[in-house]
């Protein structure tokens, strides 16, 4: 096996990582927004979105390796990791939206 390519847990567990660094940033984009300070909740917005291109370079890495044709069979750890990036995408999703509206009633 190449060792240059993570192993199943050590990818799941990457992704788990820049998943809830995202999630963190965005529910702070949304506390700073309330506050009336858009340009750092803009700012935290941006640092969610470096920490969900890292994530998918996580899942980048599992597919190069199912296409050398060393896939595994899903564990529990990896459904796990989708979930938490799933999550913390709406939570970025709905972070914007929430600063718009801030924005909004602020004008």
């Amino acid at each position: 096996m190449d060792s240059a390519i993570p192993s199943l847990e050590e990818i799941s567990f990457q992704i788990i990582l820049h998943a809830g660094n995202a999630r963190s940033s965005s529910m702070e984009a949304i506390h700073l927004a309330k506050e009336g300070k858009f340009e750092e909740a803009a700012a935290k917005i941006a640092e969610a979105e470096k920490e969900f291109l890292e994530a998918h370079h996580s899942q980048t890495k599992l597919l190069q390796k199912e296409a050398s044709g060393q896939g595994q069979s899903p564990t529990v750890l990896l459904i796990h990791s989708q979930d938490h990036l799933m999550t913390a995408m709406t939570v970025k999703e709905m972070a914007q939206e929430f600063i718009e509206l801030y924005e909004r009633i602020k004008q």
